[in-house]
């Protein structure tokens, strides 16, 4: 059998053991998760150095540098977010009443966990620890397929985690790193659909559409973040600049990042040249519409089919419009479905600008670096889902469950 057949059905039977798991016992178990990160986090940093040192002479841009790289802090977010998801109800085995039928039978539904989860990921070794507790609270194993840039980091880890479930007489197969970021086998986990119930693509578009075109699993995509913020005619301008600072130089590496700024064309005079000095300070790339290029001294023009870059970098992309239908229609064309700004003061304009908008997350006066499991009260994400199969924007438990019938009766026959 090989290696990847190995695994995942390694991972299928391990699951079974989750499905009596008392939660507290769970809750126990990623307490001790938590502490032995922290107890540990010289190793972590140790192998994230070795990491570190690979992608730099491989010449890796800033923004996959800065999500790669771990340092005492960041342990310490994962550590915390582990405990978080201690702390959140576990949604497996709660039901809801669906009634009876006329005939006396009892409908109910019950949450149960999807399986087997496989992730599939570039630089981004904290997912390991998100994915490892997210999928252990809410009962399913996980199969975790790392980019070779983070395959040290992700090892260790995972071999932190791995050695509290093997404590607790449970098999370290409830999450299991690839130890080989070999392509071909990565191609062959996607047709594991046999042990495997879902796939979670994480990271750049061409990861994505690489398991999308590919896999024989089912997918849930975690496309790209093109985030835009509306600057509406009614905004408080302070807050809008505070709103574009944070979301676009607070960490430009990130899918929550700001990558378009939309300014209706009522406050454009009274705020795009603060917007001009405030990014020239920040050394942002500006590139404009024709409306809005000449507030700036040095930026690229855009025409209408250059706009939905996702940079993750000191760059953004400005477009003036001239009513709120304009910015409706720019965030269709070019938004990625994964968090939309609007900053306004007028509560019937937040109020359609978050019905209309087709996001995972729409927000109204905040930054758009709140899109994350973590500031949204889940303790950690699986990702951020922007296809809408079974779920939509930050996942945490309740995503990595689906529903069950259950039906009772009293020797009820169809006639």
């Amino acid at each position: 059998m090989s290696l990847i057949k190995t695994l995942s059905q390694n991972a299928a039977i391990a699951a079974q053991s989750l499905a009596i798991l008392d939660e507290q016992v769970k809750n126990t178990i990623l307490l001790d998760m938590a502490r032995a990160l922290r107890a540990h986090s010289d190793e972590i940093i140790k192998a994230n150095q070795l990491d570190l040192a690979n992608a730099e002479s491989a010449n890796m841009g800033s923004a996959m540098l800065d999500r790669l790289t771990l340092n005492n802090d960041r342990i310490e977010s994962m550590a915390s977010g582990i405990e978080t998801v201690a702390s959140l109800p576990d949604p497996v085995g709660i039901e809801r009443d669906l009634g009876d039928r006329p005939n006396g039978l009892s409908i109910r539904k019950m949450r149960v966990p999807l399986g087997v989860v496989c992730m599939i990921y570039e630089a981004r070794p904290n997912v390991t620890a998100d994915a490892g507790a997210l999928c252990f609270k809410s009962g399913n194993a996980v199969i975790l397929r790392g980019g070779k840039e983070a395959l040290h980091s992700s090892k260790m880890i995972a071999s932190i985690l791995q050695k509290v479930l093997e404590v607790y007489q449970l098999p370290p197969a409830l999450i299991t790193v690839v130890p080989d970021p070999d392509r071909g086998l990565m191609m062959e986990l996607m047709q594991q659909r046999d042990y495997i119930d879902v796939i979670i693509p994480r990271g750049g578009e061409g990861l994505i559409n690489f398991v999308t075109d590919n896999s024989k699993v089912p997918v849930i995509q975690h496309f790209k973040g093109v985030c835009h913020l509306y600057v509406d005619k009614d905004a408080d301008l302070e807050i809008a600049m505070a709103l574009l600072l944070n979301g676009k130089t607070q960490r430009t590496g990130v899918c929550n990042a700001l990558e378009g700024l939309i300014v209706h064309k009522d406050i454009a005079t009274a705020f795009l040249p603060k917007v001009a000095q405030a990014l020239a300070e920040h050394k942002v790339t500006i590139n404009a519409c024709q409306q809005a290029k000449s507030y700036f001294d040095a930026c690229k023009v855009m025409n209408n089919d250059d706009f939905g870059q996702e940079y993750l970098d000191l760059e953004i992309a400005i477009k003036q419009v001239d009513d709120f239908d304009g910015a409706i229609n720019h965030i269709r064309r070019f938004g990625s479905h994964h968090t939309e700004v609007i900053c306004t003061q007028n509560d019937v304009t937040a109020a359609r600008f978050q019905r209309t908008v087709d996001a995972s997350v729409v927000m109204v006066n905040a930054s758009s670096r709140f899109s994350d499991g973590s500031e949204l009260g889940l303790g950690a994400e699986i990702g951020i889902a922007t296809s809408k199969l079974h779920a939509y924007g930050p996942m945490g438990l309740e995503s990595l469950t689906t529903e069950k019938y259950l039906v009772s009766g009293v020797g009820q026959v169809r006639a």
